[in-house]
Order: structure tokens, then C-alpha cells, then sequence
């Protein structure tokens, strides 16, 4: 079975100290194992995707500016990805096996080419890795179902800033929606 990795969100701004909606140490705590996983599935030659929130300054009409404060703003380098994650990004984005995109809602797949890049080359399963666990990692995770792809959680490579949140979200995966948590 064809897979790949679907990196959400591994942004300075949801995961530095400073950052604008920051996960802080949770976040931080799992960049090592993030930057190993794409590290593996790069040298696998497998398929990488990094789906990455971008938002315009101001933008009112956004349904999250009511709920959060503003993130990911395009042209910032809040929207950079965070540490070592960006220096494995780009030390392999000319490889044709690594697409980088920019997303807008929650999911990475809501208003983006993400699925017809993962039926092009076949791909049944995917990984996700990321924050944070219970928003943009668990729409993702749901649109990835909804789409039949069976879906795979490293735990140890996901994190949110609600703790509760990310305990109910890794059970859900499993319950809900059949993902296998390693």
C-alpha cells in the first residue's frame, strides 16, 4: 500500500515561544520526531506534503478571525516552518516527491489540490504529523477518511495546546475513524 506524510502546520507562529497561536513546549517537544519522519519517508523517495495555514493581515471575513488570534500571516515569518523542519524543507524542495502548499481552512485538504496529488501517484495511506492534534490534524485526519484513505497518527509527532483536547482527539482517530496510532 502507497504512503505518504502530510505535515500540518509545523509553523513558527503555532509553535515558537513568540509565535502568534503558539503550542509552546508540547509543540516543541516533538520537532525532533517530525524532522525524523520526513527525513525517513524523503530518503523512502515516498511522497511529502507540507500543508501550511496562511492567512491574509485583516482578513475579517475569515471565520477564525472570531475565534483565534491572528496567525500564519503570508509574507511574515510567522508562516515559515518551524526549526529543524525548515532546513530538511529546504535542503529537499526541489526533490519532485516533496509539495509544499498553502491552505486556508482547518483541513489540508478544504479548498486545495492535495487529494488529486495523492490519486496521481496512488497513494492509499496517510501519515499525519503536526499541530495542532485536535483542530487542523483532526479535519484533516476527517477529510482523509471522508476520502478513503486509511489514515496513521505518530503519536509522538502531534501536539496542541490543550492537552485534553489532543487526548480526545488521538482516541477519536482510533475509535472513529479506524487510524492506526503509532
Amino acid at each position: 500500500m502507497k504512503r505518504a506524510l502530510i505535515n500540518v502546520d509545523y509553523t513558527y507562529d503555532f509553535v515558537a515561544e513568540d509565535g502568534k497561536l503558539t503550542c509552546g513546549v508540547p509543540g516543541q517537544a516533538i520537532e525532533s520526531e517530525i524532522v525524523k519522519i520526513t527525513k525517513e519517508f524523503i530518503d523512502n523517495n515516498e511522497y511529502v506534503a507540507f500543508g501550511i495555514d496562511a492567512h491574509e493581515k485583516n482578513d475579517r471575513l475569515h471565520p477564525e478571525s472570531a475565534l483565534f488570534p491572528e496567525h500564519n500571516i503570508v509574507g511574515t515569518s510567522g508562516i515559515e516552518l518551524y526549526g529543524e523542519l525548515k532546513s530538511l524543507y529546504d535542503e529537499n524542495k526541489a526533490n519532485e516527491n516533496v509539495f509544499y502548499f498553502e491552505k486556508t481552512r482547518y483541513s489540508a485538504f478544504a479548498g486545495t489540490n492535495l487529494e488529486l496529488k495523492l490519486r496521481e501517484r496512488q497513494i492509499e495511506k496517510v501519515y499525519l504529523v503536526g499541530v495542532c492534534t485536535d483542530i487542523c490534524i483532526l479535519h484533516t485526519a476527517i477529510d482523509a477518511y471522508n476520502k478513503g484513505f486509511k489514515i496513521v497518527i505518530p503519536k509522538e509527532a502531534v501536539a496542541s495546546f490543550n492537552q485534553g483536547a489532543h487526548n480526545w482527539a488521538l482516541q477519536h482517530f482510533k475509535e472513529i475513524l479506524g487510524a492506526e496510532i503509532v
